[in-house]
Formats: C-alpha cells, sequence, structure tokens
C-alpha cells in the first residue's frame, strides 16, 4: 500500500455571456455583430464561419449575401472563411455527418479557440452546431443566432448542445455557453404558424413553475399571441429568457450534476413523443402535450385542482396547441409510459419529475403511480380527440 497521501484540489471556472435583441442583424448599418466579435479581440482580423439552417435560408433568400456584405464592410475586424447550410428540423440532430462537415469545416478553414463559429438557426440546428464547436479543439467560441421563438426564449439561451443518438434525444452532448446569443426578430416574420405557436410552450413552462404573474400576461394575450402579435411576442420572449438565464445563474446547478431539471416541467413525455412520432411533432407541440399530461396527473392525485386544471388547458388551447395526444394502440402507451425510466436515465441518480402545486409552484416528485399516469393519457385523449386535418403523426 502506497504511503502517499491522496493530492486534492479545487478550482472555480466563471462564465459570462450575453444574450442581444436586435433587428436586420446583418445590415451594414447595424454594428452589433461586429461589436460584438471586436469585444473579444479588438485587433481584428477574427475568423468566422457561418452554419445556417438551410429552411432560414430559403425565407431569407439575401441572407447569405447580407452576411457576405457585412464581413466584407467590416474586414478590418471580421475575417468570414465558409457558410454552411445544413437542413434543419430535429432531423439535423440525426444525421452524424452533419458534424462531421462542421468539423471539416472547422479543420479546413483552420478555426481555432480564439475564432469563431456561428451557429445560425432553430433550436435544433444551434445544439448539433453547439454540439460540434464544442468539441472541436475542445471547444471553439461560438455565436449562437435563434431565428424561431422556440430557439429564441429558451434552448439557445442555455449551456447545452446535444445531439440525438441511439434513438435517444440528446444522447450526446456537451455543457458549453455560448460567447454570445443575437436573437433578431426579423427572422420570426417568416415562421409558419406552427413553429410561431410552438415556442409559446416553453414560455408557458416556464411560467407555471416559476412565476404566476406572467402566466397571467400569457393567459390575457393568448388570442393576440396566436394572431401573431409582435409586441406581445416580443416581449414573451425577453420574459422567458430573462426567467432561463436567471435559473441558471441562480439555479445553483447549471451543468445538472444534480437529478432535479425544473426546467424540463412536461419533458418526459415530449423527449417520447418527438421520437414515437418520429419528430413530426414540433418540440414545444410535445412539450405541451407533455404539461398537459403531467397537469391531468397532478389533478388525479391532489396536487392541483380541477379548476387550475381547466384555466391552464383551456390556455394552451387558445393559442392553438392540438393536446391530444397521439397512440392509438396499448404498446404505444406502454411505450410512452416507459419514457419515464428512459427519462430517469438520462438524469441519472433519482427519478425527479417537476409538477406544480399551483401556478406558479412547482413540486417535484420522486416516483410516479404508473397505473395513474396511464389513466391520466386516456383522460386527455378522451377530451381532445384527433383533428381530422392532423399533420402531427
Amino acid at each position: 500500500m502506497s504511503h502517499y497521501k491522496p493530492i486534492e484540489q479545487s478550482f472555480k471556472v466563471s462564465y459570462e455571456y450575453k444574450l442581444h435583441f436586435t433587428e436586420d442583424i446583418f445590415s451594414v448599418d447595424n454594428p452589433l455583430f461586429k461589436d460584438i466579435v471586436q469585444g473579444y479581440n479588438n485587433k481584428g482580423n477574427v475568423k468566422v464561419l457561418f452554419v445556417i439552417d438551410s429552411g432560414v435560408q430559403a425565407c431569407h433568400p439575401n441572407l447569405s449575401a447580407n452576411i457576405t456584405s457585412y464581413c466584407k464592410q467590416y474586414a478590418s475586424v471580421i475575417n468570414l472563411t465558409e457558410q454552411i447550410g445544413i437542413e434543419g428540423g430535429e432531423q439535423s440532430k440525426n444525421d452524424y455527418q452533419n458534424v462531421e462537415r462542421i468539423l471539416n469545416a472547422v479543420n479546413d478553414n483552420r478555426i481555432c479557440r480564439h475564432s469563431f463559429v456561428i451557429a445560425i438557426g432553430g433550436g435544433a440546428v444551434i445544439d448539433m452546431v453547439g454540439y460540434a464547436a464544442a468539441i472541436a479543439h475542445r471547444g471553439v467560441k461560438l455565436i449562437r443566432i435563434p431565428t424561431t421563438v422556440l430557439s429564441q426564449n429558451d434552448s439557445a439561451v442555455g449551456v447545452k448542445n446535444s445531439f440525438n443518438i441511439l434513438g435517444k434525444k440528446n444522447f450526446l452532448g456537451t455543457f458549453a455557453p455560448a460567447y454570445a446569443i443575437i436573437n433578431d426578430n426579423n427572422f420570426l416574420t417568416t415562421l409558419d404558424q406552427r413553429d410561431w405557436i410552438s415556442g409559446i410552450a416553453e414560455a408557458v413552462k416556464v411560467a407555471l413553475i416559476k412565476d404566476a404573474t406572467f402566466f397571467g400576461f400569457i393567459e390575457e394575450n393568448s388570442t393576440r399571441l396566436q394572431a401573431r402579435d409582435m409586441e406581445s411576442m416580443e416581449y414573451l420572449i425577453y420574459r422567458c429568457a430573462e426567467m432561463h438565464m436567471e435559473h441558471i445563474a441562480q439555479g445553483g446547478d447549471p451543468f445538472e450534476s444534480g437529478s432535479s431539471r425544473p426546467l424540463d416541467f412536461g419533458h418526459w413525455a415530449a423527449h417520447k413523443l418527438e421520437y414515437m412520432t418520429n419528430y413530426k411533432l414540433r418540440h414545444g407541440e410535445a412539450v405541451a402535450i407533455g404539461m398537459a399530461l403531467d397537469l391531468v396527473y397532478a389533478h388525479f392525485i391532489g396536487l392541483i385542482n380541477k379548476e387550475t386544471l381547466d384555466r391552464i388547458l383551456r390556455v394552451l388551447e387558445k393559442i392553438g396547441f392540438d393536446l391530444h395526444i397521439p397512440i392509438e394502440e396499448e404498446s404505444q402507451l406502454d411505450e410512452l409510459l416507459n419514457g419515464i425510466q428512459e427519462f430517469r436515465e438520462h438524469l441519472g441518480g433519482e427519478l425527479t419529475i417537476t409538477l406544480i402545486s399551483k401556478i406558479g409552484a412547482k413540486h417535484d416528485v420522486h416516483e410516479i403511480d404508473i397505473s395513474t399516469m396511464g389513466k391520466s393519457v386516456i383522460w386527455l385523449n378522451e377530451m381532445y380527440k384527433p383533428k381530422v386535418s392532423d399533420t402531427t403523426c
């Protein structure tokens, strides 16, 4: 036996990043992007590699040309290397060739840890690009420019990056904060209605577990939000993002070393439903269903009363969510309920499912009665019949 004592050491690393709000980020009259790059290195000539959601490119056909013109205008600061188009949507996180394309571009363009990868797109593309950037050179600088409601108010403002593999959502991933996030509301104007509505689910989620006043705002403005009122949406995104960032900074567990993830309220079922529908369900649509299911369960076990349940379901309906769970057979119900165990495995340690005891107050439980959860599925699907024009399955 060795007589040497263990050597112990501890250290802390401080992270700092900003979420910026703007319009027309690549207009040559808008210096924000240049200022962010220059703020990192005021000596100039910083290499940047753009990875762009091809769906965003299709909706904004001048985007690539505007980026080129912008970088040319500020060439003393920005050294544009390449622009890569990646097919958007959750499928972008299922094809490892996308990760390899980015790694090859980082290598070919000699992008180093003092260069920037710029991810422009929805949450899935930003997740995948962030994962590739985090594993290249053990981490190159990343700037996120999210283009959907969901990514602007939730997924892009956090510290997580991920890729789907082995039939499991986000099985591969890293914790790597972006250098900066830039929300440009101009990108929201071209979203289809499903994507416009989808991101509102994350705002409902954070309001239900943290802020009854914010839920009141969503309730009061649900019709305007559904009708694409930009002023209401801008506040919703700002407040939701602010609350997510406060949780990351003040929640005490930004890299999720524990078993509790309150911001994943409604997500155990959402992740499973996305997989079961081959990602035809948008993430936010699945989260809305997942919250509805967990709210019914919370009512059945006596956590919330029927009035509270009905009030929340009514808001989700007014926003435009279809709360029918897309399963038809007993085997599918069993597969869905197995998502609870998969969620525990993903978290590690003790099962922790976040519910609510009232609007604005989370309540963690460490076991789920499978029979009662199954009854909750049946109750919800009796309440919400499948729509004739349903395109989610």
